[in-house]
Parts: structure tokens; sequence; C-alpha cells
């Protein structure tokens, strides 16, 4: 036996459906309106988790320890040693590029890949920010900026996670490839004119870093607002005001 106050509750949320329907079809709208796609929401494959993709995002993972050492050898200083960790940061890089091509084009996603590929990349970028201001090649205000950044926009995308998935954006996109950009040119044990162009990029990063965070805020209050648990719990409220 269901409760009034249940039978009440499916009453109103019948009606808002057909309402929206009815909406919907007058104004020549799609009936089913899916969100924008997000490869990390996208259904897992059912494949077993020892695949070549998430053995390539451990691999990332395993190589941050390694970069982090080569970049921290004698304070920076040293050109070889500073070399290498370029080298393994573009190493690392590319197989970032490659394990998430394989997963899609291999049919090898798993929510394992989906929850490790994040922690990969914000592992080696944030080594890298932190390791270049420990040696004093970038200033910390600037690896300060981009990691609240990161880690903000990651809780928030948690917070949100009831009324729905927060997708990436375009933006987002260009973030990472610039600041992964900027990243590697800092690295280079090259002084001078270099310098420019390596701050040039940064700069751009930076701009686009917190461009796309405030747009991720807005987005969140507007999936918030917009999300079917907070047009119910209004249907809630106006229900009971309705009856008072």
């Amino acid at each position: 036996m269901h409760t009034r106050e249940e039978l009440e509750r499916r009453r109103l949320e019948f009606e808002r459906r057909r309402a929206e329907f009815e909406r919907r079809r007058a104004a020549g709208e799609p009936l089913l309106a899916p969100p924008p796609p997000d490869p990390a929401s996208a259904p897992s494959s059912g494949v077993s988790n020892w695949n070549i993709a998430n053995a390539l995002t451990m691999f990332r993972i395993a190589l941050v320890p390694v970069f982090g050492w080569l970049l921290l050898m004698h304070g920076g200083d040293n050109t070889g040693y500073r070399l290498g960790a370029f080298a393994v940061f573009v190493l690392a890089s590319i197989t970032d590029r490659i394990d998430g091509d394989l997963a899609r084009s291999r049919n090898l996603v798993t929510d394992f890949g989906k929850m490790m590929d994040p922690i990969a990349d914000k592992a080696l970028m944030g080594m890298a920010l932190v390791g270049l201001s420990v040696i004093g090649r970038l200033p910390w205000w600037v690896t300060a900026v981009i990691l609240i950044r990161e880690v903000g926009i990651t809780v928030l995308r948690l917070l949100v996670i009831r009324h729905g998935v927060l997708p990436a954006s375009r933006g987002g996109k260009l973030k990472t490839f610039l600041q992964a950009i900027a990243i590697g040119l800092f690295l280079l044990p090259i002084d001078g004119w270099f310098d420019i162009v390596a701050w040039l990029v940064m700069l751009a990063a930076l701009a686009v870093t917190v461009a796309t965070g405030v747009d991720y805020v807005f987005r969140a209050l507007k999936l918030r607002r917009n999300s079917e648990r907070s047009r119910l719990r209004r249907a809630r409220r106006a229900a009971r005001g309705g009856g008072a």
C-alpha cells in the first residue's frame, strides 16, 4: 500500500512530465534531450581491468616519481637530469593520449580506468608544477592558481553528482594542452629569449584555466537548479504550500 503522500508525489511527477512533454512537442523541441557526452561518464564495457589502456595509465602513474626525482636532482641545475625529466614528461603525456584512444576504439572502458586516468593526469601535472616551483623555475603563485582550480573543480563535480554529471567543457581540453606545452617549455634548461615564449604560453594557459574554472561554477549552478532532483523538491514544496 502506498501512503497518501507517496501517491500525491507520484501524481505531481506525472503531471510535471506530461506538461514538459506537451511543451516540447508544441515548441518542436526534441522529446529526449540527452546531456552532452562526457568520456568519464561513458558506460563501462564489461572487459577485464587487465587491459592495455589501463596498463598505460598505471605506467603513467609509475613515471611520476621518476619524473620528480629527475627534476629535483641537484636542485634542478643539472642539464642532463632536466632533459631526462623533460623526456619522461613528454612520454607520460603521450601515454595519456594513447590510453584514451585505445579505451574508446577497442571498447576497453572500465570503471577502474575512469577513476585512475584523471588521478594520473593530476599527479603528473601537480608534480611538474610543484617541482618547477621548488627549483625556482616557476613562481609559486602560478602553481597555486592552477592546483586550486584543479582541486576546486574536482570537489565541485563531486558536490553536484547527485544532480547529474558535470561534463568536461571544450575549453578544458585546450586548458590541458596549453598547460602541458607550458610545463614542457619550463622544463627545458634554456634561458634568455626562450623564457619569453614559455611565459607567453603559460599566461595563456593560466587565462584559460581561470576562465574554464569560472565556467564550471556557472554550469554547476545551472545543473543544480535545473536537475530532476531540484524540480521534484520545488514541486513538493509547492504542493505543501498549496495544501496549507
